[in-house]
Order: structure tokens, then C-alpha cells, then sequence
């Protein structure tokens, strides 16, 4: 299994280390080793301690976690007893779970400065390419094949608003995000005009 912490914003011990493997090494009890594990851990103005967790299951599902607190241990503690809840919650899906075989494609993720960006309503209605200064940041990933209630299921296991994903059935692009009612709603785009 790969393995590896991130220190930022503070020293690097040995003792850390070991306290997230010993934390990361008790959730074979749920599934066998996960390919690899990720740790961030961080300090804010000092006090505010932050611990996150990204592992990468056998079969692709990424499983993530993050608290922050004011003392390191207790954060990550409590980061990975959300990771075992969800884990319990999604046991028997995750170990279902088949990776696909098929490629995922690579998707883009821009993050855009508002200022200087009129409204859609006073907009002219020609659409005009992202001027770049108004990109704050960017992030590439790919975008794996899954059914919809596996995609809810790992957006649930990321933590996340949103997923994108290609659906297994119609094979497009789709969007499974959280309502603010509580629910999950699917964006499915269109098939492509011949």
C-alpha cells in the first residue's frame, strides 16, 4: 500500500506518522488494503489543527475525511471516525463495487473571479471565450464510468456537493449533486445530435 503524509504549516514527527497508519491499518476490517492513502495534515494561525484523509480502495472508490479541531490527534480521530461511518454505511456496495474497465476522460474545473463578469441578463448573447484573467484556479481530473447510486455513493464518500461522472448506462456525461432539500439530483446531458 502506498502511504504518505503531507505536513504543512508545521513540523514533520515521526509519531504522526505512525498514528494516522495505525488509524488508516484498522479499517482492513471492512475491506482489504487500499491501494493508497493520502494524508494532509495542517496547522492554521497556530491553533486550528486540520487532518485529512484521502484513500483509494482496490476497486477505485476514493473514501475521504477531514476535521479540524485544536488539538492534531483529536482531529484525526474524528476525520477518520467519519471515514468508518461512511464505510459501515456503504460496506456492502463498496465491496460490490467493479471497477470499470473503460477509460475515464479528463474533465476541467475552472474557478471564476466574479468581478468584472457582468450578469447573464445584461450579457450580449453571443458567447465569448473565458477571458483568463478571471480564472482563479483550475484543477484537471479524470472522470470515471458508474451507475447513478454508485456515483451517489461516492460523492457521499468524497464529501461533496457534486460528481461528475459518465454514466454506465447512456454512456454521457452526468451530474449527481445534493439538494438543499436533503435529496440528490442527476444532470444527464442530452445524446449528441448525429
Amino acid at each position: 500500500m502506498s502511504f504518505s503524509v503531507t505536513f504543512r504549516h508545521m513540523d514533520a514527527t515521526d509519531a504522526l506518522k505512525e498514528y494516522c497508519w495505525d488509524k488508516v491499518d484498522r479499517l482492513k476490517k471492512y475491506f482489504r488494503e487500499p491501494i493508497a492513502t493520502h494524508v494532509i495534515l495542517s496547522t492554521e494561525r497556530g491553533y486550528n489543527h486540520h487532518a485529512e484523509f484521502v484513500i483509494r480502495l482496490k476497486n477505485g472508490i476514493l473514501v475521504r475525511g477531514e476535521e479540524a479541531t485544536e488539538d492534531m490527534y483529536s482531529s484525526i480521530d474524528l476525520a477518520m471516525a467519519k471515514i468508518e461511518r461512511q464505510v459501515r454505511r456503504w460496506k456492502d456496495k463498496i465491496r460490490d463495487h467493479k471497477p470499470s474497465s473503460t477509460p475515464g476522460i479528463s474533465v476541467r474545473h475552472l474557478v471564476l473571479d466574479s468581478g468584472g463578469l457582468e450578469p447573464a441578463s445584461e450579457r450580449a448573447p453571443t458567447p465569448t471565450p473565458m477571458a483568463e484573467e478571471h480564472v482563479v484556479s483550475r484543477q484537471e481530473y479524470d472522470v470515471r464510468q458508474m451507475t447513478v447510486s454508485q456515483a451517489v455513493m461516492q460523492m457521499s464518500l468524497l464529501h461533496d456537493e457534486f460528481l461528475v461522472f459518465v454514466n454506465s448506462d447512456s454512456r454521457q456525461v452526468n451530474v449527481v449533486y445534493r439538494r438543499k432539500d436533503g435529496h440528490y439530483g442527476l444532470i444527464e446531458a442530452p445524446a449528441a445530435a448525429p
